[in-house]
């Protein structure tokens, strides 16, 4: 098959090895003084490698060159440690290979691995923005809502809540029941926070205007394959639109081949309820 895949400049090569420990993968070695792509099946051509040769001589090409094998990588990642094997999985993350992600998640686990959080934080910024930063906030003491004109609490229990910037390795996802929101729900709902979101997990997105619905599939299939969800409350808006909700998840579980009980609320633009499935059977909430 014809794919993105590393070559190497001999003539350029000065066999330093500098790029060897950025391919976790194991397809590059230092053969006779010269740096060698031991394996097609090892070369994922996403580059990783590229930015430690002083000499330029690694570039990205175009050619037929044998299909990659995520489980043949993982065997060889897997002898290196976690280290290795966290490396190997946000580089996939990195690159939105979420695909091979799943495979090397699924190849963990069959052998009894331990999965690591493999998203690294995001660099602080001046304003002291969290950002992306994965923070579990399950052991607070939740704040319930009040009456009488008093404030209402915050019930969110993590950070980031943007599927965009989740990571399904996050423990928090464990024996989770999910709350997948539309964008939109939140505003039009006022009691959101303590009918909703209470000991649920969110997953925000919006449907029809978010640019990366294929990766939110992948997500959330990566999601549901390395944790066991205990339930899925759909929440989105009454316009039609906003039903691509449901197809995401839809095609995300069959991809994920895990089926978890889902319950959907259908909230209108004046923030009435207008339609809500019975609680899930399986796990009452």
């Amino acid at each position: 098959m014809k794919r993105s895949i590393i070559t190497i400049d001999e003539d350029r090569c000065n066999g330093c090895g500098l790029c060897v420990p950025d391919c976790p993968e194991g397809a590059l070695q230092v053969i006779d003084g010269k740096v060698r792509l031991v394996s097609d099946l090892f070369c994922d051509g996403l580059g990783a490698c590229l930015k430690t040769c002083p000499e330029g001589a690694l570039t990205v090409e175009m050619r037929e060159a044998e299909p990659y094998d995520e489980r043949r990588v993982m065997e060889n990642v897997a002898k290196h440690g976690p280290n290795v094997i966290k490396a190997h999985l946000h580089h996939l993350k990195d690159h939105g290979e979420m695909k091979y992600l799943r495979e090397a998640i699924e190849f963990l686990q069959d052998k009894g691995i331990p999965v690591p959080v493999y998203e690294e934080p995001a660099p602080a910024m001046a304003c002291g923005c969290p950002g992306s930063a994965a923070r579990d906030m399950r052991d607070l003491p939740e704040k319930k809502g009040a009456v009488g004109g008093a404030r209402i609490g915050s019930s969110l229990r993590q950070w980031p809540v943007q599927l965009k910037l989740l990571n399904p390795a996050a423990p928090y996802f464990d024996n989770a029941d999910i709350l997948l929101a539309a964008d939109c729900v939140p505003f039009a709902y006022g009691d959101f926070h303590r009918d909703l979101l209470a000991d649920r997990i969110v997953v925000m997105f919006c449907p029809k205007l978010d640019p990366y619905i294929e990766e939110y599939i992948d997500k959330l299939a990566a999601i549901l394959t390395m944790h066991d969800i205990g339930s899925i409350t759909v929440a989105r808006m009454e316009v039609p639109c906003c039903g691509g909700v449901n197809t995401i998840l839809e095609r995300a579980m069959a991809k994920a081949g895990k089926e978890v009980p889902v319950r959907e609320i259908v909230i209108g633009i004046r923030g009435d309820i207008l339609h809500e499935d019975p609680v899930p059977a399986a796990r009452a909430v």
